[in-house]
């Protein structure tokens, strides 16, 4: 059973949660509707600054090694791998 259906069966925030097993602000953000249950959070892609820098450098040189666009990318900031 879901949140909604228990909720308007007249349950409690908290009884909900403990019977579903969930954090009473995760039952309350889903009955707000700011949270859609089996739906993670997306966070947000640290390569999308550096997308357009890689899409023109590949355009001016398609033969550019990977791992020297990476340095490059490095250089200007970006930290992930």
């Amino acid at each position: 059973m879901d949140a909604h259906a228990l909720r308007r069966q007249g349950w409690t925030i908290s009884a909900i949660a403990r019977h579903l097993g969930r954090d009473r602000q995760t039952i309350r953000d889903y009955l707000n509707g700011k949270k859609v249950p089996g739906q993670r959070r997306q966070a947000p892609d640290a390569f999308v600054p550096f997308l357009e820098y890689c899409r023109r450098r590949l355009a001016d040189d398609p033969h550019l090694w990977a791992s020297t666009l990476f340095d490059e990318v490095r250089e200007l900031g970006y930290q992930g791998g």
